[in-house]
């Protein structure tokens, strides 16, 4: 009993000496119920550490996947408070000045009495194997989409908007609602692809259906998506037969890349992320086998910064090889100047590109919330260990995009030819005033 008291002592000491040192604006919620630094308010924003193990885990492997199993577990947590005030309060300066600038003795003091501790538990996601980038089986990607895609329905319906759109949405304003900026998305999709009543549309990893189901009732499409989700084209095929809808939206069980058929038009929303590099070019090669001469293809993505140094082909960062190990098995992002080399070297012709990154900031931070507001439901549906995963990585993703460490961009072409493009002269019909559809 007196050694487990002085450890926990030692901690009180040295996250003390870390925030006044510092100027740390949240506290520490120890094992023992008290608060670091000394004094800190019981109500306010702060970190709680479950257990005395915790410390010895983090002094064992001091990396992401650390973090990540304690966080699942709740061994790890934050009280008072969000993700987001958390990071709003973080220290203003680099975490190698930190640990340069710690107090030694005590940090010496708190290895002794720690390194040798169990690691405790539980380590929920131990038992995920680290990923590795696609090869293009059907097999990998049907396993991969599953992983993530089929966690159950019900539990993204708790979260997304009520179409069922899990890609970025468009906001006309920046206070709109989630639901208005994600119909005024697919508004936006539309009139970037000119659509017309009676053309044919192909919906590549089409997720539940909303872009095909949106675009044909409002445009007179005929509409068919491709995803390898079988719970999203059971739900989809569900919405499409209750609306009717049977003569003009077909969604299949097919891999994106061996795809055929011939349409006017092609959108792929939000499907290149779960590729893999090696399996671009293939992927562009379908749209233009696809897509008829004069047709146009909208491709969707988040990207990388083409500085960073994965764009570089160096090693990625932890915590975007932890997103694909327990969020995104087989992902990765291209950089847009990468998307446009590609996209011209099959054969197409640029023709619109542009940024929705703060777009993006704020889809993913009204996820979060919409699952922070329906947080018993959400871990009666897929656990406690799925819902707080899912959670940090929404959180994650908007700090992400708002720090400008991801992009977004939609680009629009078509197959290059010799002549006319056939587009307007000026892009006055996509911000045209009436917003139609917008309810």
């Amino acid at each position: 009993m007196r050694a487990a008291s002085q450890r926990v002592e030692t901690i009180r000491r040295l996250l003390t000496d870390l925030c006044r040192r510092h100027g740390i604006e949240f506290g520490f919620q120890l094992w023992d119920g008290g608060m670091a630094p000394e004094g800190y308010p019981a109500d306010g924003l702060a970190v709680a550490v479950a257990d005395e193990n915790v410390i010895a885990a983090l002094l064992r492997g001091p990396n992401t996947n650390t973090l990540a199993n304690l966080w699942a577990s709740a061994r790890l947590d934050i009280i008072n408070g969000s993700i987001f005030d958390l990071v709003a309060r973080r220290p203003k300066i680099r975490t190698r000045q930190i640990w340069k600038e710690l107090n030694k003795g005590l940090a010496l003091t708190a290895l002794r009495q720690f390194l040798f501790l169990p690691r405790g538990g539980p380590w929920p996601l131990d038992a995920i194997g680290k990923d590795k980038p696609s090869s293009g089986a059907t097999p990998e990607n049907k396993a991969n989409i599953a992983y993530h895609y089929d966690v159950s329905n019900a539990f993204y319906e708790l979260w997304l908007d009520p179409e069922m759109v899990y890609t970025c949405s468009y906001f006309t304003e920046w206070d709109n609602s989630l639901a208005q900026s994600q119909i005024d998305k697919l508004e936006m999709v539309c009139r970037r692809l000119r659509l017309k009543p009676g053309e044919s549309v192909l919906d590549m990893g089409c997720g539940w259906g909303a872009f095909s189901i949106y675009a044909a009732t409002h445009y007179g499409v005929r509409a068919r998506g491709v995803t390898l989700s079988e719970q999203q084209v059971d739900y989809a095929n569900r919405k499409i037969q209750r609306l009717g809808l049977q003569d003009r939206v077909t969604i299949e069980l097919c891999d994106v890349l061996k795809v055929e058929g011939s349409y006017d038009k092609i959108a792929a929303i939000g499907m290149q992320e779960h590729l893999g590099p090696a399996n671009y070019a293939a992927y562009y090669q379908a749209a233009w086998r696809c897509l008829k001469p004069g047709g146009l293809f909208l491709h969707h993505a988040i990207t990388r910064p083409g500085k960073s140094g994965a764009a570089r082909g160096k090693k990625r960062r932890a915590e975007f090889a932890a997103l694909t190990r327990y969020i995104f098995p087989g992902g990765e992002l291209d950089y847009i100047g990468n998307t446009i080399t590609g996209l011209e070297r099959q054969g197409f012709e640029i023709h619109d590109v542009e940024c929705w990154r703060e777009h993006y900031m704020r889809t993913c931070r009204h996820w979060h919330d919409n699952m922070v507001a329906n947080w018993d439901k959400a871990v009666a549906e897929v656990g406690v260990v799925n819902a707080r995963i899912w959670l940090m990585y929404l959180a994650a993703c908007s700090i992400t995009f708002e720090r400008n460490n991801c992009g977004l961009y939609q680009t629009l072409s078509s197959k290059r030819v010799r002549g006319p493009s056939g587009l307007p002269p000026t892009r006055a019909d996509l911000y045209r005033g009436d917003w139609a559809y917008r309810g």
